[in-house]
Parts: C-alpha cells; sequence; structure tokens
C-alpha cells in the first residue's frame, strides 16, 4: 500500500516540554504529515520575565533547559545530515511565545505547527490564543499526547468519571494498556522532511546570558542534561531497579531513578522507560512494580489537573478544605523562614531544605515529611511550600507538585486523613537510621552520636562539648513541640471532620 500524500506542505515542530528529537508524537506527525518541517523552540518570557522581575537571574531549570536544547540541536542536525539533508537545525526565539510562533510560522509561511500537549492553565491559555491568532492567517494547530502513557479522559471509571483515588485508577490504568500505548513514534523513518534553516532565521541555541540569566551549580552538581544524560541515568537505574522498593525510601542511599527532571522536560520519552518497567512488572520484579506505580502516579496527578483544573489556581481539590485557617501574621512569616532555610531544630527536616536549596532536588520521602512539618507542624498554608517548590525544585511539574502538596495537607484527591501526621523524628530514626543523610546536609551535627543525631535537644551536655557545639547557639532549638503542634492541627483540621 503505497503511503499518503503529506496533508501540508510546510509545518512547524513547537518543542515545549518534549526536549528530544527519539520517539516524539508531535515531531513524527509533523514530518510525516508535512513536505518540509521545521523546528523551534521559544524561551517563553511571559514565563522568564517574573522569575528575572523577582531577582531569580540563576534558575537551574533554565540552565538545564539550555543545555538540553543543545543536545536537542545536535540530535536535528545529526537527523537531518542521515537523510541527505544539510543545515537542519532547531530555531531558538526569545519572546512571548503567544507572538513568537505566530510571527515565525508567518515568516515561514507554514500551514501547519506542531505540539504536544500541555494541560497547566498557562499552557493551555498560551495555545488557545496561538490558536486563534494561526487560524486567523490561514495555519492551524495540531496538537498530541506525550507526556504520559495515559491522558485526560482516556481512563474514566465505570460512570465515565474521572478517578479521584489512585488505586482503581492504578488497576484500569493497567487493564487500559496495550502494547500500541507503549510503543515508540518512528521519527527517524521520515525524518527526510526536515527543511534546512531559512537564512533570515539562524539555527543554534543563544548564550544563557543573552536571556538575562547566568550559570548555576548545575554542573559542579553533576546533573546531566538533554537526551543524553537521560539515557545515561536510566541504564544505571536498570542496574539497580530491582532493588527500588526497597532502597527508594532512604534518602542517604542510591535509591531513585534521578530520572524526574527527564520526564519533566521530556528529555526522555515515558514509553521508552514504561515499556522496560511493565515488561519486568510482568516478570515479576517487585522493584519495578513499585517504580511502575510510581509512573502510574505521575499520569493520575497529570489526569486529576486535566479534569480538575482548580487544583492549579490555587485551589483545594476538597473545597471544604479552603475553609482551614492556616497561621498567619509576622510569627507565621518567622515559622516560615525557618522552614524555608533549614533552621527548624529538626534535623531531617532541616537536611532536607538544605538539600533543595543546594542541589534543587529533595528526595520524595523527604517531600512528604517536610510538607507534613510545614502544613502539620507549623500549620501554614500549602500554597506557601508549593510555591516555594515551584521556585526551587529542578524538577517541578505542576501536576506533581500540586499532588504531592495536597496529598500531605489532606486536601487533595485520595490524600493521606488529616490526623495522619508524620513525626519528624521516627522518620528520621527510620529512613536515616546511621544519619548519613543528615550529616552530609548538616555538618554542625556530624559529630553529634547516631543515637543523639535525630533529636540532638536532647543530646547530653558532654555529648555536645564532644562534637563541639552548643544546641541552641550553633544549632537551632525545635522552633514547635511536635505533640502539642499535633494537638493544634487536629483542632484545625475540625472543620473538615466528617461527622
Amino acid at each position: 500500500m503505497a503511503p499518503l500524500p503529506p496533508s501540508f506542505d510546510t509545518g512547524l515542530m513547537w518543542f515545549r516540554r518534549d526536549l528530544r528529537a527519539d520517539d516524539n508524537a508531535a515531531l513524527y506527525h509533523a514530518l510525516r504529515r508535512c513536505r518540509q518541517v521545521w523546528c523551534v523552540f521559544v524561551f517563553d518570557t511571559n514565563i522568564l520575565q517574573p522569575l528575572l522581575a523577582r531577582g531569580l537571574h540563576a534558575d537551574r531549570r533554565v540552565e538545564f533547559i539550555h543545555d538540553s536544547l543543545i543536545d536537542l540541536d545536535e540530535q536535528l542536525r545529526a537527523l537531518g545530515r542521515s537523510n541527505g539533508v544539510e543545515g537542519v537545525g532547531l530555531i531558538v526565539r526569545h519572546g512571548p511565545a503567544t507572538e513568537e510562533i505566530p510571527r515565525l510560522a508567518a515568516q515561514l509561511g507554514v500551514q501547519a505547527v506542531f505540539a504536544n500537549h500541555d494541560d497547566e492553565p498557562y499552557a493551555k491559555a498560551r495555545d488557545a490564543q496561538v490558536l486563534g491568532a494561526l487560524a486567523h492567517a490561514g495555519a492551524v494547530l495540531q496538537t498530541y499526547k506525550d507526556h504520559v502513557i495515559f491522558e485526560r479522559h482516556e481512563v474514566l471509571t465505570g460512570n465515565a468519571r474521572p478517578f479521584t483515588v489512585f488505586t482503581p485508577y492504578k488497576n484500569a490504568w493497567l487493564k487500559a494498556l496495550t502494547d500500541f500505548h507503549l510503543k515508540a513514534y518512528p521519527v527517524e523513518r521520515h525524518a527526510d522532511a526536515l527543511a534546512p534553516c531559512p537564512t533570515h532565521t539562524p539555527p543554534g541555541v543563544p548564550p544563557l546570558e543573552s536571556l538575562g540569566f547566568s550559570h548555576t551549580n548545575l554542573r559542579e552538581l553533576k546533573i546531566r542534561t538533554g537526551s543524553r544524560g537521560a539515557r545515561a541515568l536510566f541504564e544505571d537505574f536498570l542496574t539497580r531497579i530491582e532493588h527500588y522498593h526497597q532502597a527508594r525510601d532512604f534518602p542517604a542511599v542510591k535509591g531513585p531513578s534521578y530520572l524526574s527532571v527527564h520526564l519533566r522536560f521530556g528529555t526522555l520519552s515515558i514509553r521508552s522507560v514504561a515499556s522496560v518497567a511493565y515488561a519486568l512488572h510482568l516478570q515479576g520484579m517487585a522493584g519495578a512494580s513499585t517504580w511502575l506505580s510510581e509512573l502510574i502516579w505521575r499520569d493520575f496527578y497529570h489526569q486529576i489537573l486535566a479534569n480538575f483544573p482548580h487544583v492549579g489556581e490555587g485551589k483545594a481539590f476538597k473545597p471544604e478544605y479552603d475553609a482551614i485557617h492556616w497561621e498567619r501574621g509576622k510569627q507565621a512569616d518567622a515559622l516560615f523562614a525557618a522552614w524555608c532555610e533549614g533552621r527548624t531544630g529538626y534535623p531531617l527536616v532541616d537536611a532536607a531544605m538544605h538539600q533543595i536549596n543546594q542541589t534543587g532536588y529533595m528526595h520524595n520521602r523527604l517531600r512528604m515529611v517536610v510538607a507534613s512539618f510545614l502544613t502539620k507542624d507549623l500549620g501554614l498554608d500549602w500554597r506557601r511550600g508549593e510555591a516555594y517548590f515551584a521556585d526551587h525544585l529542578i524538577d517541578f511539574d505542576l501536576a506533581a507538585n500540586n499532588g504531592g502538596w495536597q496529598w500531605a495537607a489532606s486536601s487533595g484527591c485520595d490524600a493521606q486523613p488529616y490526623f495522619r501526621i508524620f513525626n519528624p523524628v521516627s522518620q528520621s530514626e527510620k529512613f536515616d537510621p546511621h544519619g548519613k543523610f543528615i550529616r552530609r546536609y548538616l555538618p554542625a551535627l556530624a559529630g553529634l552520636p547516631t543515637h543523639a543525631l535525630h533529636a540532638p535537644w536532647l543530646a547530653q551536655p558532654k555529648e555536645q562539648d564532644a562534637a563541639g557545639l552548643v544546641i541552641g547557639k550553633d544549632y537551632p532549638l525545635p522552633i514547635v513541640d511536635h505533640a502539642q503542634a499535633r494537638a493544634r492541627t487536629l483542632a484545625r483540621y475540625a472543620v473538615v471532620k466528617k461527622v
């Protein structure tokens, strides 16, 4: 059977959260449906300018994207050369995407712009505006699923409603899964449609400084960027995945995959990793089954954001939880500052906050611990923590971040009960039993014996002397008493208590 002729003479592939050429849904469809395709990424000033306005000139995410674009540009060039097309590359624009995409589409005279779905509130509003501008010029915007296995309304309850509880969603997800959903898009098969960049829009990624941003410690931290970095991390994780279910909760152990930032920015295909995890799951590998569940949680939170968009607009998933009275005023601000800066007096909480501040990453177990501490020990609004993570996490993803914070605050879908409150000391004793993680990020406490490390305010004077520190001077006393805070939290949540 002869292949169908192209639907469009020329098209534009708009990369967003899918920074790879391999197994890219929108790129595949663009190449298959157009005779010639150009590729573009926009450093969207509608997103970046607010960061600069707040003085955040060094942002690990911007640098990660920048370095990954260099890798993407090389991928596109290689695809072009392998198909006999020289001069292929990534066009990079800097400005409002709502203006830059229609302007470039007009300059190139394309009939269609291709992109992958993004269900975040800003992205949906941006895409609607671009769709209208393109339509006015006689062009179309075509978008595709790429960043999850199942999205939006693909997995529904028996009553055709979105799931709001994870376990039945997971069961339905696994039941709906077929080989088709895990199949890679053969981009290279149609790469001869890649077009050389026109002379008036030269390819290549501009210097980071030209965008108004400076370098961070990204390279010092040896964070791998781009598709090559993602593949190397995934290959390393496969040597450890068998024990993932045992190692994932211990922050001092190399247990996680460390792939979250690559899934966030699409330098790694979700289909490529889910297919491996699913195959190992079918073989009965416990670690792979647990990791596959984490990937399904990711899909779950994305369909929550798509079907209940109010969660991305600063509102509780359960509306009754918006009636909670959180602590406010100068004292609350001081408590929040202590939490942000790792000065709470609870070592595991403080070490976790130093980790995110120094590296832009926080271990998943610790994300739950610090979120519980902020909301249920300090009595502070979960939105404050959500916003702090949004500013500092290199793998920040609205759907997952919001889902995690609302889970901890008990205001979200399938959240922990409001009366479940993590004890920061017992969490420390259980998940950092030897104090390796605490000592790494709180060197002032390194000399304390392990039994005194989890609650250093209980350390004997002679133990403090031997460690060369004074608790309350060299390391703070607890800013709240956990038992008293628990009682206040139970009273605070009484407004939403089910009778």
